[in-house]
């Protein structure tokens, strides 16, 4: 199907509309604008490609869009007349776009499901899923509000612990700093006196001239064998299976940090599957959509073994209990839930508790990496320190002697 953005006007109030729509050919799509009454001005075939070159979408603009068709759609509007008026409002190009496009797919008899399918790498597979349990149960604008209510919470949750990392990059980057002011300023200038006086160096010293020397006339080469290691690594980790379950592996059991990103990824599984279980999703596939929103594959082929489990006629509490980087509360509020009937609720609960203690270790973090920060910083520049300023007191008593 091609697409061509359009300007019409209504045929019964002559207002005047633009859009875009799908079609196998321009006369077609003039033939489908006049069917839902429209009188065509114009019809221009777009460029290729998803987002027609516009751009790419980002979380903010999924979220704002979310919200706003949840609110249209629970005040009363129709479907379309609430896609039509997000759109008007929508200012991203590329989001305006999709929203465009899933507005044609409506008004031509689509189901809203189908026409967000079309777009995998903007509605994961989450979204689509509660999109398609809303228009079953009549409950779109509900489903509508949870994926906005908790994309803002990932949201939320991801910037914070990127805000967690950004001290001790920035700690890091001053070490590199002054590290490189000595080996380029200060250390070449011990190497010359020591040279001039006629003296042998000490050993420490010798070997900080050696880097400091390599570094003066490779730093070319060391530029591109770190941006070879870099690209190859994000190669792999984007491209191959292997390479993004190594990084995924990695995440987990990085000290320190292992533990934060373990509990980010507990926290997920139980509140999707709340998600799922309150707008009717069925047990089964909300566990499995709920394994795939943890987006990590190590944990994502550990939990993947419940599902055998549920298959086989038992609990969730009990598919889940014992399950490598499963933490304990997980299965025991199922289980809870399971009893009363609330499973969702309880799902919830246990998410809740493991989004407060991650939002404290998250508070907590630069105050935990602090003290190690500095306890390398010092020896590093220790190390250098004592590599350009004792041989100059040294010299500077042989001289005198």
């Amino acid at each position: 199907m091609r697409r061509f953005s359009y300007k019409a006007k209504e045929k019964d109030t002559g207002k005047a509309v633009k859009g875009v729509i799908q079609a196998e050919n321009e006369q077609t799509a003039g033939h489908l604008l006049v069917e839902q009454g429209f009188l065509p001005d114009s019809i221009v075939e777009e460029g290729t490609g998803f987002l027609g070159g516009k751009g790419h979408v980002t979380t903010k603009d999924r979220i704002m869009f979310t919200r706003q068709l949840s609110t249209l759609i629970g005040a009363g509007l129709p479907l379309a007349t609430s896609l039509r008026t997000v759109a008007n409002q929508t200012q991203a190009k590329a989001m305006k776009s999709i929203i465009e496009d899933i507005l044609t797919n409506v008004e031509s008899g689509k189901t809203l499901y189908d026409s967000f399918s079309q777009y995998p790498d903007v509605f994961n597979g989450v979204y689509l899923a509660l999109i398609r349990a809303g228009e079953a149960s009549g409950t779109l604008d509900l489903a509508l509000r949870r994926l906005a209510d908790q994309e803002e919470k990932d949201a939320a949750m991801i910037s914070k612990i990127r805000g967690a990392l950004v001290y001790p990059a920035i700690i890091l980057v001053v070490i590199i700093a002054v590290l490189a002011f000595m080996m380029v300023m200060v250390v070449p200038q011990v190497k010359n006196l020591y040279e001039d006086m006629g003296e042998e160096l000490p050993g420490l010293t010798q070997g900080l001239v050696g880097l400091s020397d390599f570094f003066g006339n490779f730093w070319w080469l060391v530029l591109l064998v770190l941006g070879a290691i870099v690209g190859a690594i994000f190669y792999a980790v984007k491209k191959t299976p292997g390479g993004r379950r190594a990084m995924d592996g990695f995440k987990i059991h990085i000290p320190i940090f292992g533990g934060l990103f373990r509990m980010l990824y507990v926290s997920r599984f139980p509140r999707t599957a709340e998600m799922m279980l309150a707008t009717g999703v069925p047990m089964l596939d909300s566990v499995k959509i709920a394994i795939e929103a943890v987006s990590n594959t190590v944990v994502e082929e550990e939990y993947s073994k419940s599902i055998e489990v549920i298959k086989g006629g038992k609990p969730l509490s009990e598919s889940l209990e014992g399950r490598n980087y499963m933490l304990p509360l997980v299965p025991q509020m199922a289980s809870i839930g399971e009893e009363s009937g609330k499973i969702d609720e309880m799902l919830g609960k246990a998410a809740q508790v493991y989004e407060n203690e991650l939002d404290e270790k998250i508070n907590n973090i630069s105050t935990m990496i602090e003290p190690i920060l500095m306890v390398i910083m010092a020896g590093l520049i220790g190390v250098v320190v004592g590599g350009t300023l004792l041989p100059i007191y040294s010299l500077v008593n042989s001289v005198a002697n």
